[in-house]
């Protein structure tokens, strides 16, 4: 049997926000209004780069009502930095920060160094 403040929290905003399955359902849990044509092209960068935001918060202790106002304006944060960039400009996966990494220089050991 669930508690009262159990039940509270298991339908808290987190509980929803990790439910959502689509970048469109974050936004309407959150009440952040955007443009369908960013979110087609940034949906995955915009939620990282908002998870990236949250995992520097620490919710411990806060009113559901508060988690969602932070949570509202780092998705705010996420989408903007988009609104004004790119993915590309972004590089918020790895693959992209990598694309633009110097080579690592290539390491050489001469044959005649192994038989000594």
């Amino acid at each position: 049997m669930s508690t009262p403040a159990s039940t509270a929290a298991q339908d808290g905003i987190l509980t929803k926000l990790a439910g959502a399955s689509a970048a469109e359902e974050f936004f309407v849990l959150l009440g952040v209004p955007f443009e369908a044509r960013i979110v087609n092209v940034a949906r995955l960068h915009i939620l990282k780069r908002m998870g990236q935001y949250i995992a520097c918060e620490n919710f411990e202790g806060l009113a559901d009502e508060d988690i969602a106002a932070r949570c509202k304006a780092m998705l705010e944060r996420a989408y903007a930095d988009f609104v004004k960039s790119s993915p590309l400009d972004e590089r918020v996966f790895k693959v992209l920060r990598e694309a633009v990494a110097p080579p690592r220089p290539v390491t050489f050991v001469p044959f005649e160094t192994l038989l000594k």
